[in-house]
């Protein structure tokens, strides 16, 4: 084979490696920024939505807690948004979300609270039935964290 031809090869060969290269790097630079990108607003979307659920669920529980009679808009409030964890969170959200629902519906069905033993109940922690949740939301969010780098 001719030098000259052998030299143009090469060259040709070194382009097509070169632009290979290139083209492989840039998509897997996309690909991974895109990676990034989804779990950071996963991530943004679950904090939402268990804020939200946290928010709803704790004026549910008050309203148990002090009414017989359930305020049926918050309760369906409510369930829409453990229904929305069924989606996008974890099996461990969705059923201590799930526990506190019943809850609450339990709480109605009780007599109702006065304000001292409402006192009592923030004393002694009774009265927080979201603790676990928060816990494991916070793990949850904590692993989508670590997934991201």
């Amino acid at each position: 084979m001719n030098s000259t031809v052998l030299s143009a090869l090469a060259a040709l060969v070194g382009a097509i490696i070169g632009g290979l290269t290139s083209v492989l790097a840039s998509w897997m630079t996309q690909r991974t920024q895109a990676r990034a990108d989804w779990l950071l607003q996963d991530r943004a979307r679950r904090q939402e939505l268990y804020k939200d659920f946290i928010e709803e669920a704790s004026a549910c529980y008050v309203h148990a807690l002090q009414h017989g009679e359930p305020d049926l808009h918050s309760l369906a409030s409510l369930y829409a948004k453990i229904n929305r964890m069924r989606v996008q969170s974890s099996r461990q959200v969705v059923e201590e979300a799930d526990r506190i629902g019943r809850a609450i519906v339990d709480t109605y069905l009780s007599p109702d609270r006065t304000f001292v033993e409402l006192r009592e109940m923030l004393a002694d922690g009774s009265i927080d039935i979201l603790i676990e949740f928060g816990s494991m939301c916070r793990a949850e969010l904590e692993s989508l964290r670590a997934q991201q780098f």
